[in-house]
């Protein structure tokens, strides 16, 4: 079956790349087709989650204020985000039926704050431009001989399994990382891009929770065996084996990766389902500060998370996977110096003795009590438990410098964003199309781009799916003129 451009892939990029092919094919004399071949029943099943189902499809900062939030290469991007700017992203959505609002940060998200929302608006303008969309589309594999690009299929519907071969001169690849496996992103487009000449960057997690040391718990059996189910391998039951979340062939293995339902430990469980408000994130690599963040903190059941979690996420995995030791310092108060913050704790400590119902109770739970004025309550045990050694005379240093060895960071299973992938010096940043093989365009997570959370990640991929099907029916048209 041919058509004259094919995106694999029907996610945040993929759509969108057919949605600008399919409009510039509409705006031609000539015309073409468009076909999205997705794996997965439906398509956008990551959309589904961003935003924490809310999604967060893009950020209204301008240019020179968004790319201060981009971690790679700055001017590779920047023709893809002009070609589709934030307001004609959201412009695109409204004259498709989907309202949109900004919050806080610059974040814009669907008025109804429904993930689904977006991914119906992508789907709906798809098929009203004729875009054919595949479902349950599994790539076997792709070829290319006199310049056409010929893709082995396995389609399984409802009712049957049958193969197909697709045709075309225009290849999209926007298969995404490996981010959140279970929708789909498996690496599949790495392998491909790999068997035409591309190389690859190293592929990494990023936007990912980071795990203090003593966080996870290694002394239950049960640790163990979802080590080896997250692997893979068998799991001997009482009642029979079983296997658990077997991960992709080209899955790399990752050192310092602590899987995510790895059980936590006392401290872990002090931990979880806290949150720190407007304090200062800094992380050390090997004693020497590399990063320094204001925002909050989420302890999850994977560790580190939250604004500030993830914003460093990506320097401290990079260190831990070079072996290099990393530790993470908190301010909880960084708006006070220390003499202040010092004299607030000895007459905080102060009014807590002379309180009438302090009256008979012992040391530790009226310097817990006081303590609570300072942090969370539900996190002062876990703070104490970290510093043992912490006194009222002591406490205003320990509250501007909790410190936290970090050990580990959770992977793929459960990061926002994939980093690494094919290098941007291997495509024309103009048109996203591969400098190595002729026709093949490289859009989303594929591509060695990666930015912090807010909406910018997403911005990306739909900025970049959009130049990608842009250019390539473009080129389609100039071939055939």
């Amino acid at each position: 079956m041919r058509s004259d451009v094919i995106i694999i892939g029907g996610g945040a990029a993929g759509l969108m790349a057919a949605i600008g092919a399919a409009k510039t094919f509409a705006g031609s004399e000539n015309g073409g087709t468009v076909t999205v071949l997705e794996k997965m029943p439906k398509p956008g099943r990551k959309i589904m989650i961003t935003g924490r189902g809310r999604c967060n499809f893009t950020n209204v900062k301008p240019w020179e204020e968004f790319s201060q939030h981009i971690r790679t290469d700055v001017n590779f991007v920047s023709p893809a985000w002009h070609n589709l700017p934030p307001e004609k992203l959201i412009e695109m959505f409204q004259k498709a039926g989907l309202r949109s609002v900004v919050e806080r940060g610059d974040r814009a998200f669907p008025s109804s704050h429904m993930a689904g929302d977006v991914v119906d608006t992508l789907v709906r303008e798809c098929t009203l431009l004729g875009v054919k969309i595949v479902h349950g589309c599994e790539v076997r594999s792709i070829g290319k001989k006199a310049g056409k690009y010929q893709i082995d299929c396995k389609i399984t519907t409802e009712w049957e399994t049958t193969s197909e071969t697709y045709t075309t001169s225009r290849l999209i690849l926007a298969t995404g990382g490996l981010s959140y496996p279970g929708t789909g992103s498996t690496g599949d487009g790495f392998l491909w891009a790999r068997g035409f000449g591309h190389s690859i960057e190293p592929l990494f997690p990023s936007l990912t929770a980071i795990v203090p040391e003593g966080y996870k718990t290694d002394e239950s059996p049960l640790a163990s065996q979802i080590r080896d189910a997250f692997r893979g391998k068998t799991v001997y039951g009482k009642k029979k084996e079983r296997k658990i979340a077997p991960l992709p062939d080209n899955y790399p293995v990752l050192k310092g990766h602590i899987e995510r339902i790895t059980p936590l430990s006392e401290l872990g469980r002090l931990f979880e389902g806290n949150t720190l408000e407007n304090v200062q994130l800094t992380v050390f690599v090997g004693g020497n500060e590399v990063q320094s963040e204001f925002g909050d903190i989420e302890f999850t059941d994977g560790g580190l998370e939250g604004p500030l979690g993830f914003q460093v996420s990506r320097k401290v995995v990079k260190a831990i996977m070079n072996g290099n030791p990393v530790e993470v310092v908190i301010d909880l108060k960084p708006a006070v110096d220390a003499e202040k913050l010092n004299a607030e704790v000895h007459e905080t400590w102060k009014e807590v003795l002379e309180d009438p119902r302090s009256k008979g109770q012992d040391f530790k739970r009226l310097f817990r009590i006081m303590l609570g004025k300072f942090m969370p309550w539900n996190l002062t045990l876990a703070f104490l438990k970290m510093n043992p050694k912490v006194s009222v005379d002591t406490l205003s240093s320990f509250m501007k410098g909790w410190k936290m060895r970090i050990e580990g960071f959770v992977g793929f299973e459960r990061s926002v964003v994939t980093s690494g992938g094919i290098p941007s010096s291997e495509v024309i940043s103009k048109t996203l199309e591969s400098r190595i093989s002729e026709g093949l365009y490289f859009a989303g997570e594929m591509l060695d781009i990666d930015a912090d959370t807010g909406g910018y990640n997403l911005h990306l991929a739909f900025s970049t799916g959009f130049l990608a099907g842009e250019s390539a029916a473009k080129t389609f048209e100039d071939a055939t003129k």
